[in-house]
């Protein structure tokens, strides 16, 4: 078997972000600090979601991330993480910092990983956020991001996964200007509200090894149709 069949992603140079840090909800002071995020100032970072049964979207984020950079690791690309450990003991890192990694080594791609925490009853599903065609923060990757939002949501359907019903349009795509962790990027980039966490159905695919493996498997096939 050849190096190109063997490692598809050889060469490809790939951020993930997994959303938020364990250990926010113990540094008030440092998550509220007002950072640039794109035009405007917003929180360093939050707390992030939960599920009902206290299991949080930082460990979720985490699991998925790391069976995702195992397998596009395995596919011989370079994998960049936006924070590299899930503790109680940590916070951060800013969305600033989260938005600009991966611009100065020109990386193929980023995906931030996350989850929602809609109360609205039965809300369930995920939806793959994209920049807007805004100057002078997005508009030169708005179409390639665009593409990545629209794959990614094509690999999620393949493996089983449902678009949110609560999301404005309901095709599981959402264009937002408001978020730093896109609007400071400079490369091909989406954010992943997975699922609803709040959600007991969605709550127990994202707790599971079994789910997470699955979203792991998803993201590796929308990386590689996305890379060609």
């Amino acid at each position: 078997m050849t190096q190109r069949h063997s490692q598809p992603l050889a060469g490809k140079v790939i951020v993930l972000d997994a959303g938020h840090q364990l250990g926010n909800h113990n540094f008030p002071a440092q998550i509220n600090r007002p950072v640039p995020a794109g035009g405007f100032t917003k929180p360093c970072n939050t707390t992030g979601t939960s599920t009902d049964g206290g299991y949080s979207e930082a460990t979720f984020a985490w699991k998925v991330t790391s069976r995702l950079k195992a397998k596009l690791e395995k596919a011989g690309a370079t994998v960049v993480l936006t924070r590299k450990s899930n503790r109680e003991d940590r916070w951060g890192p800013c969305v600033d910092f989260r938005g600009r990694k991966g611009n100065k080594r020109h990386a193929d791609l980023k995906i931030s990983i996350h989850g929602d925490g809609s109360l609205s009853s039965g809300a369930h599903g995920f939806h793959v956020i994209y920049p807007p065609d805004r100057a002078p923060w997005t508009d030169d990757i708005f179409g390639p991001s665009k593409r990545l939002a629209e794959v990614t949501k094509e690999a999620l359907l393949k493996k089983g996964f449902s678009v949110a019903n609560y999301i404005a349009g309901g095709d599981g795509l959402d264009e937002r200007a408001d978020l730093g962790t896109l609007n400071l990027s400079d490369v091909p980039v989406v954010m992943l509200e997975s699922g609803n966490m709040r959600d007991s159905g969605d709550a127990a695919v994202m707790t599971s090894a079994k789910g997470q493996e699955r979203y792991a498997r998803a993201l590796a096939l929308a990386v590689r149709t996305y890379l060609g």
